[in-house]
C-alpha cells in the first residue's frame, strides 16, 4: 500500500476498561479501523497515567486487573482519518483524542513464501 508522505496521526487515549457494545472499546476502534481500510492501527498499554478524572492509574505486581491507560494510534492520509472520527464521536465517552500531521517515512510489508509478514 502507497501511502501519501504527509499523514496523519491520530491519537485515542481511553481507559483499559472502557467498553462499546458490551466489548472492549480498543478492540471495537482497532475492528472499526480495519473495516474503514485505515493503514494499521496499534494499541499501546501504559503503566502509569491519569486523565481528566485525576485518578492516578499503576500496573502493580498484585494489581494486574486495574484500569490502566491505553493509547490506540493510527496513522493514514487526512480523507482516511477523517472517516474514523464520526465512529469515535459516537463511542469515545471518556478520554483524549489528537491528531497531528506527520511526515510518513517508510510503510510496507514483506512477503515470505505465501504468508504476508508485517
Amino acid at each position: 500500500m502507497k501511502l501519501p508522505e504527509e499523514g496523519v496521526l491520530l491519537r485515542i487515549f481511553i481507559g483499559e476498561r472502557d467498553t462499546y457494545q458490551g466489548k472492549p472499546l480498543y478492540e471495537q476502534i482497532v475492528h472499526k479501523a480495519k473495516e474503514l481500510d485505515l493503514a494499521g492501527a496499534t494499541v499501546t498499554r501504559g503503566i502509569m497515567g491519569f486523565g481528566a478524572s485525576s485518578r492516578v492509574q499503576t500496573a502493580k505486581l498484585l494489581r494486574l486487573s486495574e484500569d490502566l491507560p491505553l493509547v490506540i494510534e493510527v496513522v493514514d492520509s487526512e480523507k482516511y482519518i477523517n472517516r474514523l472520527l464520526p465512529f469515535l464521536d459516537e463511542v469515545v465517552e471518556e478520554g483524549l483524542i489528537t491528531r497531528e500531521k506527520v511526515r510518513i517515512f517508510k510503510y510496507g510489508y514483506r512477503r515470505r513464501g505465501n504468508k504476508v509478514t508485517e
